[in-house]
């Protein structure tokens, strides 16, 4: 009974401390730990210790898992180089940089152990860095870059880790360093890929969505535990089969079976990620118990944690910039010095830290002052960058993700997805197939393409567009048909098995309307079709420089009907409007005429379409 208790105060703190975090816009992770340290000192308080082996072992693997699902590897391809620099370059550095300063500030401290403390504080925390980058609306690039690294950083941190503890030992040569990344990092990879591959095997075959999601649990205790047996890098394999698996399932695994799998392994991250910084908080009363047999006075101890945080920080920006500054031999690290400003700030350390602290052996000198001090690490980055870091990326003046972009290219691609459709239909159908299944077939394609469309010019629009009011009107309709659902069942008159049946009928429905309210941008700039969306062909490489002064869809004006969007012929300036308008007046614009090349005609857009080869550009 107490142990349950316990556990479900650790669960309710969490919610209510990050709902209040989130309430106020603060940082979860540094309210937490605050919250933990607070109540570290409460009489009453459970003294609860953070084992490594459970974090290193219970925590960390899922938690690298569930983000390496959501990786794309393909993002990975493209940013290897500075991840790689991060992840294993930097790693490198901060570990001999910071255990230079702490051998330096700690009078007979061995410098194997000064490395140790490197390493400890090396990784940045995966969950720290890209959930502030996306908070304060860095560019993707940016974000994708950070999550990269901190995939790959723990494994690279831990294998120092356990180096320097071997050299606290005894002496390590050179070569059995260089050996034992190597065996690392291959063994790593290769259990990796073994059990990402045998798990995609064997989900494939999985139909049941219950049964698929419990396997995945499992997959990242199965893809650590044999790469430790063999001395590689669990966590390395961890991020491996995560990457295989999130990369091959939306081929294989069916939809329900993807949807249940992400909205539980949201929720399990969830917990996981907020719990680990509450119980950071929670190890300080036990921190300083040991610091207290230290021989060192209290104000040495401050600035030996304050110089090992200084170094810390330090290495980051000078090894970012260096690298930047390299780029011209690294020519796959582009960046300009804004982005590698929002970089090399954005190192927040976590819960992996404060783990790998516990590692060191109990007789290595002055311990306990290393472990306050990858505390102090943890505490201070997360307070000093993660709440300066949005004041930083506004400082820069980085772009952020426009969605007026991306809901161009969802209505570019979903476009692409939706011919391909209705062409697998013209080959398939029969004369047999009823030619009103047929139509809503196609009715279903075209509202789908349409909505995505009806996004775009939102910043001009006034009237609520057709999609938006099918969504508020079938919201209202659903609403009813679930209080006669819920009246049949308060009455007893139907079946529990077919209410259940037909309420998740309803539930799926609604979760297939889209939200109410639609995304806002800013207008400063034009929205342009991105690089990587833009198509090539003749009619778009010289569209016409048709203009017009009209202000409305010429046909409507005449005909008395409404318009959605309006878009501008390239050829003769004639003004009409789009798809998702009742009479689709471009449309019949470019059959009556052939004019192949419109251009929207939507205040603060410039992006083009060509009706001939179906292409954005």
């Amino acid at each position: 009974m107490q142990l349950a208790t316990q556990i479900i105060g650790l669960v309710v703190a969490v919610l209510v401390v990050t709902g209040i975090a989130r309430r106020f816009d603060w940082s979860p992770p540094l309210c937490l730990i605050i919250a933990g340290v607070a109540a570290s000192f409460v009489p009453g308080v459970p003294a609860y210790e953070l084992d490594p082996e459970l974090v290193l072992v219970g925590l960390l693997p899922p938690l690298l898992y569930s983000s390496a699902l959501r990786t794309s590897l393909v993002e990975i391809r493209a940013n290897r180089t500075p991840i790689a620099l991060l992840s294993v370059g930097l790693v490198v550095f901060t570990t001999f940089a910071v255990g230079l300063v702490t051998w330096l500030v700690i009078p007979g401290l061995p410098l194997a152990a000064g490395f140790a403390l490197g390493a400890v504080v090396a990784p940045p925390d995966a969950v720290a860095a890209s959930a502030v980058a996306r908070r304060v609306g860095m560019p993707r690039q940016i974000v994708r870059v950070l999550e990269g690294e901190s995939l790959l950083n723990d494994a690279a941190a831990l294998v120092a880790l356990r180096t320097a503890i071997a050299a606290i030992a005894g002496s390590v040569a050179m070569w059995e360093v260089g050996l034992d990344f190597l065996v690392a990092a291959v063994g790593g990879v290769a259990v990796g890929l073994a059990i990402g591959w045998a798990a995609v095997l064997l989900r494939r075959r999985l139909l049941d969505s219950v049964l698929d999601t419990a396997w995945s649990f499992v997959v990242p205790f199965v893809a650590y535990l044999p790469a430790e047996a063999i001395h590689g890098s669990g966590v390395l394999a961890v991020v491996v089969s995560g990457l295989v698996l999130g990369q091959q399932t939306p081929r294989l695994l069916s939809g329900p079976s993807r949807l249940a799998s992400r909205i539980n392994w949201r929720t399990v991250q969830f917990l996981l990620e907020n719990l680990v910084f509450l119980l950071i908080g929670l190890q300080l009363r036990r921190i300083l118990g040991e610091v207290a047999d230290s021989s060192l006075s209290a104000w040495a101890i401050v600035g030996i944690c304050a110089a090992v945080l200084a170094a810390t920080i330090v290495s980051r920006i000078v090894w970012v910039f260096a690298s930047a500054l390299a780029r011209n031999l690294l020519p796959a690290w582009v960046y300009p010095w804004r982005f590698s400003a929002a970089i090399a700030w954005a190192g927040m350390r976590g819960v992996v830290t404060l783990a790998a602290a516990f590692v060191l052996p109990a007789d290595t000198p002055e311990r306990g002052v290393l472990v306050l001090s990858a505390f102090v690490v943890v505490a201070g980055t997360l307070a000093l960058q993660g709440t300066t870091l949005p004041r930083l990326v506004r400082r820069l003046d980085l772009p952020a993700p426009d969605p007026g972009e991306d809901a161009l290219q969802q209505a570019a691609l979903l476009h692409d997805m939706t011919q391909a459709g209705l062409e697998r239909l013209k080959e398939i159908r029969t004369d047999d197939d009823p030619p009103d299944v047929i139509a809503r077939l196609e009715d279903k394609q075209a509202y789908r393409s349409d909505s995505a469309w009806e996004r775009l010019g939102f910043a001009s629009s006034l009237q609520e567009t057709p999609s938006a009011a099918y969504r508020r009107l079938r919201s209202e309709m659903l609403a009813a048909e679930r209080e006669v659902l819920l009246t049949a069942r308060d009455r007893g008159t139907v079946d529990d098995e077919v209410l259940r049946h037909v309420l998740d009928t309803l539930d799926i429905e609604e979760s297939m309307l889209e939200p109410h309210d639609e995304p806002t941008r800013a207008t400063a700039a034009e929205l342009r079709t991105p690089a990587n969306t833009a198509g090539q062909c003749a009619h778009l490489a010289d569209p016409g420089d048709a203009e017009s002064t009209v202000e409305g869809c010429e046909d409507c004006l005449r005909e008395g009907t409404t318009w959605v969007h309006l878009r501008l012929c390239l050829t003769c300036g004639h003004v009409a409007c789009c798809d998702s308008s009742p009479r689709r007046h471009a449309t019949r614009h470019y059959h009556e005429t052939g004019h192949p090349v419109i251009r929207s005609y939507e205040p603060g857009e410039d992006w083009r379409w060509c009706y001939v080869d179906r292409l954005v550009g």
